[in-house]
Formats: C-alpha cells, structure tokens, sequence
C-alpha cells in the first residue's frame, strides 16, 4: 500500500508541474516578485499600533521607554512597507521597465510621503471616533470604541490604504482593505474618498465603491451599498465616475443602495432602510419605503394584519372566525 502512494504522489507531482507551464495568471511561479500578503498584513498591525499608540503592548518584552519603542515601531515599518512598495511598483507602468535603483529610489520616497501624511490621517480618525462616539447612545467610552468597534477599524485601515492608493501604489492599498474587510465585514474600496467625522454603525455588509466621494458627518447603517449601477463594461469601465457622491449630513440606514456614477444625494438628506436609489435626491429630502402590509395567522383562525417594522402609526385591522 505504502508502495502504491509513493508511486502515485510522484506521478501526481510530475502533472501538477507540468500544469504550472501553461503560461496562464494562476501558472506564475515567482514568490518574490510580488508583494507579501503577510507582510503587509503585519505592516496593518503595526500601522494601527502608530495610530492608536497608547491600545497595545508588547507581549515580547517589557518597554519602560514609550517613545523608544515607538521609534523602533516607526522604522521597522518604514523598512518593510518600503521594501514591498518596491516589489509592488513593478506592477506601475510608470516603474515597470525602470531599473531596480531607480524603483527603489521611487519606493523609498512613496514610504516617506507615506509617514509624513501620518499625522494628517491621524486628525481625520480622530473625528471618525468622535462621530462614533457622539453619534452611538450605546458607546460608553471612546476606548470601547478604539478597541472593539469594527466600523472604525474599517475607517482607519481605509484612510491608510488610500493615501498610497492616491500615490498610485500597486497592490499594497487593496490588500489592506481587504484584510480590513476579512475582519469586519465591511467593504471599502482603498479609491473611495472619505470626509470628516465619518461614523459607520454596526456595518456588517457594507459596500463602498471605488469613486465613491462621502462628505463631512455621514452616516452609514450595516447592508448599506454604495455602488455602480451596472459593471457589465468589465475593463471598459476602468477609470469611470461608477459610484455615486454623498453631500454633508447625510444619513443612510441599513439595507439601502445608492447607485451610478451621476448619483448625488444632497446634505441633510435621509435615506431610509431598503432604498433603491439610482438618480439624485435633493438636499434635505427624506427617503423611505412604504409599510408592506404584516399578516399573522395564529391557532383557532385569529388573524391580524397591519403595518410592517412594528409602525403603530397606522390603524390595525382584527377578524376572527367564531
């Protein structure tokens, strides 16, 4: 029997290999020529631990100096994220055909734009975690926010992910929101363009596309899509205004898609949950869906109908059968 395996492992090795010389995407072999996935994922990490310095520690050992160890933290990611913006800038077709120096030239510049935009990115979350704060009545403290809420993790890897995205990084700024996505649930393109005190609440679900442009103090309920009205384009498509704009003070709640390109829904507007919106809503409009009609059938025939979502507003119709 184990003669039987061994002759079969060898054979089934000898195809696979074989396979491999197809010439097709999934056939490359070249595992260090291309961004590592766990890398960057790791560089995440450490990203998060330079946003929020006072949520984590160090497990390895103990720190009596902060500021050294966050200095040790700061050039361990500037070496690793540099190496892969490297590797990825052959995927640029500015860098593609350029020498190994000069993409590294390219590479180390893109990482100190990158740290020096730290800062600034920092003051956006911060407004993220107020809006979260503010705009939650189940938020105790804004550390149980920093520390358990999915929707802010998702902001934050996203405001990363699109400052290299906006410095026309390969790769690196999709991997990233993809990890951010794995986690969360929640889908934001690294292209879509974000304002101030942005406060996504449960967010389970949530898609946001690429050209999407959100404005300052919008909020976002779970289910919530952002997206193109139709990709049948594919490719031809690439470049195109897909994703519709979000003015100042707009509230979306849970369920509702807003799609197209040429979508623009105007401040103060309010989206109710289960929206189908495809063309532009004016400023300060509110948005719903009409109560279906709830049937109930219950033992002995008593049957009750009435509006749906619990709404008491309306008058409720009662029969039953004697």
């Amino acid at each position: 029997m184990k003669k039987a395996i061994e002759t079969e492992i060898k054979g089934i090795v000898k195809d696979i290999l074989a396979d491999y010389e197809n010439g097709r995407a999934i056939d490359k072999i070249e595992p260090f020529g291309q961004p590592d996935k766990e890398v960057i994922i790791d560089i995440v990490h450490k990203l998060i631990k330079i946003v929020y310095p006072g949520y984590s520690r160090n497990k390895s050992y103990r720190v009596y100096n902060v500021e050294h160890h966050l200095s040790l933290l700061i050039e361990d990611v500037m070496y690793n994220l540099n190496k892969q913006i490297m590797l990825a800038l052959r995927y640029s077709k500015k860098y593609k055909n350029v020498s190994e120096e000069e993409r590294s030239e390219a590479a180390e510049q893109i990482a100190i734009a990158f740290f020096k935009k730290i800062s600034s990115i920092r003051e956006y979350i911060e407004t993220d975690l107020q809006a979260a704060f503010d705009g939650d009545p189940a938020a105790y403290y804004e550390e149980e926010i920093i520390l358990s809420y999915p929707g802010l993790l998702a902001i934050t890897v996203n405001r990363l992910a699109h400052e290299l995205f906006r410095m026309e990084v390969p790769l690196i700024p999709r991997i990233m929101t993809e990890y951010a996505h794995s986690e969360t649930g929640i889908d934001i393109h690294p292209g879509a363009t974000i304002g101030k005190y942005f406060f996504i609440d449960h967010g389970t679900g949530i898609v946001v596309g690429e050209t999407t442009e959100i404005g300052n103090n919008v909020k976002v309920y779970q289910g919530v899509t952002l997206g193109a009205l139709s990709t049948r384009g594919g490719q031809s498509l690439h470049g195109t205004k897909r994703h519709p704009k979000i003015e100042d003070n707009v509230t979306i709640y849970s369920g509702a898609s807003i799609l197209g390109g040429e979508t623009v829904i105007g401040e103060g507007a309010v989206i109710g949950s289960n929206a189908f919106i495809t063309a532009s809503i004016a400023p300060g409009t509110r948005v719903s869906i009409k109560n279906h009609e709830l049937r109930m059938t219950q033992k002995g025939e008593a049957r009750f109908k009435g509006p749906a979502s619990g709404d008491t507003t309306g008058q409720s119709d009662c029969w039953c059968k004697n």
